[in-house]
């Protein structure tokens, strides 16, 4: 019976170029081989354990909310509001992107900042086109220690008189600044200087086409171009004015800074609550989202379910 099975079964197929023949140390190669296979196999790299679920997908729902944003702007967001302690590399890993280096600045300006920081306030101007291609300038002060804004305002025609009033503004009558950086604009006349000193702060003129001696100001003008003016036209000054109202109080009390360690300028006074592992949510909490300038940007933080 098992004969004529064979016999069938060869009717089928050409059982002839099925037969192998080896020598020994071919079945001794083979198993060499195999053995070189498992042993790969069972010396692979786990590498480090993947982050929970939950996290992958809120750390993809940032990046994907908030175009604009980096790794480092990511897991400073993680870490400083909500808990959880991701490494920039951690969250490039699930972004799949790539960031150019970043340049350097002069060491004897970063020397004298690092010194005298918190006592120093940087200003400058710089230009909007509305809708109408109205040309519009915008005045920013900011406290390089803590990277605080501390005024922003917008006017067509910028004069010496109204720049006055704007550090009139800026700085209170109890302030604690020794020193002022702008650059040599026409509008930082020798008389506005004049009138600076009797503020108490001593005015810092910038060497001419150095925009890097106020690198800290630039920054934060490209910051707001960057994550704000370059998504909107302004359809007049008073428009202008409250979006770049509404963009300050989040740059200081909702936008993590990475130059800070990261931190925030005026951080909230809540503490967040531990939850015993880095990689996890705290237990109880739910994490609530608002956003900013229509869904521009959006602030995260940590809300006590309902019971």
């Amino acid at each position: 019976m098992e004969k004529t099975a064979l016999v069938w079964l060869s009717m089928l197929f050409d059982w002839r170029n099925a037969l192998v023949i080896a020598k020994p140390g071919t079945f001794i190669r083979w198993h060499r081989a195999g053995f070189r296979l498992v042993w790969r196999w069972k010396s692979r790299r786990p590498g480090c354990p993947a982050l929970p679920k939950n996290i992958r997908a809120l750390v993809r729902r940032m990046a994907r909310e908030n175009p604009c944003w980096g790794e480092e702007r990511i897991a400073d967001e993680l870490s400083l509001k909500l808990g959880v302690l991701v490494s920039p590399r951690t969250v490039h890993k699930y972004l799949r992107c790539t960031w150019g280096p970043r340049g350097t600045s002069s060491q004897r300006w970063s020397t004298f900042v690092r010194n005298h920081a918190q006592a120093i306030v940087a200003c400058d101007f710089f230009t909007v086109v509305t809708a109408s291609f109205r040309v519009l300038y915008v005045f920013v002060a900011m406290e390089v220690g803590s990277r605080r804004l501390l005024h922003v305002n917008v006017t067509d025609h910028p004069t010496a008189a109204w720049t006055l009033q704007q550090f009139r503004e800026t700085l209170p009558g109890d302030h604690s600044y020794r020193f002022l950086i702008h650059d040599r604009d026409a509008i930082f006349s020798v008389r506005l200087d004049h009138e600076l000193t009797g503020f108490g702060i001593r005015v810092l003129k910038t060497p001419v086409r150095c925009p890097q001696a106020n690198a800290f100001c630039e920054r934060l003008i490209g910051t707001i171009r960057g994550e704000c003016l370059d998504f909107l036209i302004p359809l007049g000054e008073n428009h202008l004015r409250r979006i770049l109202t509404e963009w300050s109080t989040h740059y200081n009390r909702g936008r993590p800074h990475s130059s800070l360690g990261p931190g925030i300028p005026e951080s909230p006074q809540a503490k967040i609550p531990a939850s015993g592992y880095r990689h996890r949510l705290p237990n109880g909490y739910r994490v609530t989202s608002r956003p900013v300038l229509g869904g521009l940007h959006w602030e995260y933080g940590l809300e006590k379910d309902a019971a």
